[in-house]
């Protein structure tokens, strides 16, 4: 039981008892018990009554202190253990009334040893005595008596959940067992769930399903899985939650709890964040808190730039396809430096995160900030590559003669693009322009000489052949527009079905939200029924959309 105490006064009261005379301990422990009886919650009580009550002596101190009798009885029944506890064991035969034992007036009262380990908490007190050569614990048949007539309710409640009969054990394993074969759920819920329905408390049921258990390993209903996962079944569950598996499924299913699940889940989120490259260009500014406020910042003439993208017009011999190039404004100088600077402190920022984060003790929190702010910092990055896209245009117009398709040459560049973002130094002082375009010459003049060998290698001099025949290549759109079409279709049908339905093909053939199509288990795991009757219920759907399905004239699977 705690023995923590609410006022300091009474914690003050029971140090100065606990190294008093034996006798004169048992006989403050008697007096004690006798105040606890008359306590009422709603009443205060003098701190000198209490101590002159206990002791006999009306102490100086504290004189204004008014105790309320709630804490006043949470705080005797810890004065009462406290002083029992530095009470010397004593032979039950020296003592001069009766002494009943813990499982003695266990089965007097008729009810659990754990329920008397409770009362003690209520002022039920005992001292330690030595029976049969064994030190346990006591209680004198005065103290029962005290407690019993000061605690009627308490006592009539706790013998009403008597210890249970083998007939009620029996009930309880039986129900236990079948829910155990069809996953209803954790040991914790299963307990509650045939608690309510016979009338005990869920820990009582705990209890007796985890004795039968023990004692019998081999026939576990659920047996104990304390031992580390594999690192595969960790990302088995990263993933299947990602794909929207729920905590409670998956609990049931790897036999864990709920809390074990969510640390499994983020151990396996702090190492994918981990091992994902995290660079960054630094700068004296990023270790100055003052200006962070400033770096965060919105950008430099924002609202003017916004009117510039919103009156830009592309012009008329520009191809269809480099039209989103034109459609946003080029960056100035100032601009461009603050968007690079906002863009490496964020990565800072995620990187001193990173670097405290313990992937066997990684909070939801943490992760989310770090993820956070890498998306900022990835929004920035998208933005400067946007602005910057049509410089990759020009310069591979400019070397289109020495190369076949322009198109490979502009992906080519936009990788480039990409790497020069991430590698600019921004505190230097230099227009960003000039530093990818050296980047992007530098990177043609290493991929076009290599592109053409490559070409010339596989030079076959059978042009003419392959030119003279047929076209047997499929039409793209076509097949694009078929597959849309049958969705459609398929959607269709699936809204004559009601909800269940409608969920048990969509977690059956992945759709929706449900990337990968579903075992007939872990449907009925997350539906709470067996994995027959969700093959019943899957042969009964699939008759009846095959049915819908001819009636309206739809081809399906």
């Amino acid at each position: 039981m705690t023995t923590q105490f609410k006022n300091p006064a009474l914690k003050q009261l029971t140090d100065q008892v606990r190294f008093a005379p034996a006798a004169r301990k048992q006989e403050q422990l008697t007096r004690a018990q006798r105040l606890l009886a008359e306590i009422e919650p709603a009443r205060q009580y003098p701190y000198q009554f209490v101590c002159f009550r206990i002791t006999d002596f009306r102490p100086d101190s504290y004189p204004d202190l008014l105790i309320s009798g709630e804490d006043l009885k949470h705080d005797l029944c810890a004065f009462m253990d406290e002083v029992s506890r530095s009470l010397p064991a004593v032979p039950v035969e020296e003592v001069a009334e009766p002494v009943l034992t813990l499982e003695e007036i266990s089965e007097r009262l008729n009810v659990s040893t754990k329920t008397i380990s409770r009362w003690r908490e209520r002022g039920l007190v005992g001292r330690r005595v030595v029976c049969n050569g064994r030190r346990q614990l006591g209680f004198p048949q005065s103290v029962i008596d005290r407690f019993l007539a000061a605690n009627q309710t308490t006592v009539e409640r706790g013998s009403r959940f008597s210890q249970l009969t083998d007939d009620e054990k029996e009930d309880i394993l039986r129900r236990a067992k079948r829910m155990s074969r069809v996953g209803s759920g954790t040991l914790t819920e299963v307990s509650r769930r045939i608690a309510r329905r016979l009338g005990r408390s869920a820990e009582t049921v705990r209890y007796t399903i985890k004795n039968y258990d023990k004692q019998h390993p081999e026939e576990a209903l659920f047996p104990e899985v304390t031992g580390p996962l594999a690192e595969e079944a960790k990302d088995v569950i990263y993933k299947s939650f990602r794909r929207g598996m729920s905590v409670e499924t998956l609990a049931r299913r790897f036999h864990r709890t709920r809390n074990s699940i969510y640390r499994i889940i983020n151990e396996v989120r702090a190492r994918v964040l981990l091992g994902q490259p995290l660079e960054y260009i630094h700068d004296a500014s990023f270790d100055d808190a003052s200006r962070e406020a400033e770096i965060l910042a919105i950008m430099p003439r924002s609202e003017e730039y916004e009117m510039q993208r919103r009156s830009l017009k592309v012009p008329k011999d520009v191809p269809p396809e480099y039209a989103p190039m034109y459609e946003v404004p080029l960056l100035d100088r100032e601009q461009e430096a603050h968007l690079f600077r906002q863009m490496n402190f964020l990565k800072y920022k995620a990187g001193q995160l990173r670097a405290k984060l313990d992937p066997t003790r990684a909070k939801t929190q943490d992760l989310q900030a770090i993820e956070d702010l890498q998306s900022q910092a990835n929004a920035v990055k998208e933005r400067l590559i946007k602005c910057n896209m049509r410089l990759v245009v020009s310069i591979a117009k400019r070397h289109v003669a020495h190369a076949e398709n322009i198109f490979e040459l502009q992906s080519d560049g936009n990788m480039s693009l990409i790497r020069a973002v991430e590698k600019f130094d921004f505190s230097r002082g230099n227009k960003f322009s000039t530093y990818a375009s050296w980047a992007i010459m530098k990177n043609f003049a290493r991929s076009i000489p290599d592109s053409k060998k490559h070409q010339e290698r596989y030079v076959t001099g059978h042009d003419e052949m392959f030119e003279a025949a047929a076209d047997r290549r499929t039409n793209e759109q076509e097949i694009v527009s078929a597959q849309e079409q049958a969705s459609k279709q398929l959607h269709h049908l699936l809204e004559s079905l009601d909800e269940r339905e409608r969920q048990i093909i969509r977690m059956r053939a992945g759709l929706d939200n449900y990337s990968e199509d579903m075992t007939l288990e872990e449907i009925g795991q997350q539906m709470g029924i067996t994995k027959e009757r969700v093959r019943q219920l899957h042969v009964r759907i699939m008759n009846k959309l095959r049915s819908l399905a001819r009636d309206q004239k739809v081809e399906i699977p």
